[in-house]
């Protein structure tokens, strides 16, 4: 497989595709690509030979549009870590030379394994956790490593409860050590976000650099919650789900498909979640779109990306094409006030 050559790549990018994360030096592309369902194990009916051509022809198309980020977590799958495993192998064989061109990003806070250290926040589970993604990835450094979720205040004997000088300071070593380059959190609130940034002065740790929120046209608890933080401590934001688990495209639209994740055992989108409420949001939607020129998908990206604060939106995808079409959103990410304000009430209807 031969590339873009990297000068013709950057050069030929649409305006803003890369963006400075925060006030930190990483720039980042505004589209993202997200190695998660689709990067695991092949799915009923579909061979495994197959299945992993498929993912390389993803990172193919993925890379040579632009895409220079790939993020992951240690639990993505089915089955968990085996993700990481697929998308190591393929940078292995097919990215080996292009490393420094690559943004790789890996994650630790969900179970992972049984037993008392496969889950949460403590310094043993997210080191670990690290070590063994590297392995899986066949890297000697991630460039961001993220605590995937906050530890909730113990309780009754519930778990968790890791001091969050803890948590950080297993994100400090990690970065002090070589074997990531960057920090980042995960669905974190605004206060706490806010704390975690405080605790890392206050204790001389390597602040976060990356915030990875859930944000999208149907879930918007980042705006009043979030962004005013991220903005003050200047920190980047990289939206996940910002087609909703695939609602926030065209393919809801008259019901719930043979093959979709919501028609999936193991998707993240279920059918009580598709209302008729929802649905009538997305149909109002799909007709704005239209009225711009883009599909409902490529709307959905541009107006996660409308916020100066938002640095990049994080996409899954199922085969090559999807990504070149997501990608073609960021050259008409631009609204204007009628447009947002039709959107607006839409969603507030």
């Amino acid at each position: 497989m031969t590339y873009t050559p990297a000068a013709a790549r950057y050069d030929n990018a649409p305006k803003n595709w890369f963006r400075r994360c925060g006030r930190s030096g990483l720039m980042l592309p505004a589209i993202s690509l997200g190695c998660w369902h689709n990067f695991g194990g092949p799915l009923e009916g579909h061979s495994e030979a197959d299945w992993h051509e498929n993912c390389r022809r993803m990172l193919f198309a993925a890379f040579d549009a632009g895409i220079t980020h790939f993020d992951l977590a240690n639990n993505y799958g089915p089955p968990p870590g085996s993700a990481e495993e697929r998308v190591g192998r393929i940078l292995k064989e097919d990215f080996a030379a292009y490393r420094d061109e690559l943004i790789i990003s890996t994650k630790a806070g969900y179970r992972m394994w049984d037993g008392p250290y496969g889950e949460w926040g403590s310094r043993k589970y997210l080191l670990a956790s690290l070590d063994a993604s590297l392995k899986r990835l066949k890297l000697d450094y991630v460039d961001i490593f993220y605590s995937h979720r906050p530890d909730p205040p113990a309780s009754g004997g519930a778990p968790g409860g890791t001091p969050l000088e803890e948590t950080l300071g297993a994100l400090d070593q990690a970065v002090r050590s070589g074997k990531a380059i960057y920090a980042g959190i995960s669905s974190y609130r605004g206060a706490a976000t806010a704390d975690a940034l405080a605790t890392c002065e206050r204790h001389g740790l390597a602040k976060p650099i990356i915030h990875q929120p859930n944000y999208n046209l149907l879930d918007r608890w980042i705006e009043p919650d979030l962004l005013p933080v991220t903005e003050r401590f200047g920190l980047g934001v990289i939206a996940f789900c910002p087609l909703a688990q695939g609602l926030l495209t065209d393919k809801y639209l008259a019901g719930i498909p043979e093959g979709s994740r919501a028609a999936t055992k193991t998707g993240f989108l279920r059918p009580n979640q598709i209302t008729p409420d929802k649905l009538n949001k997305v149909r109002a939607l799909n007709d704005v779109a239209q009225a711009r020129g883009q599909s409902l998908a490529q709307m959905a990206l541009a107006w996660t990306l409308r916020l100066p604060a938002v640095t990049s939106a994080l996409i899954g995808a199922s085969r090559p094409q999807q990504i070149l079409e997501n990608a073609a959103a960021v050259p008409k990410a631009d609204f204007s006030a009628e447009e947002l304000k039709k959107i607006d009430a839409i969603l507030k209807s």
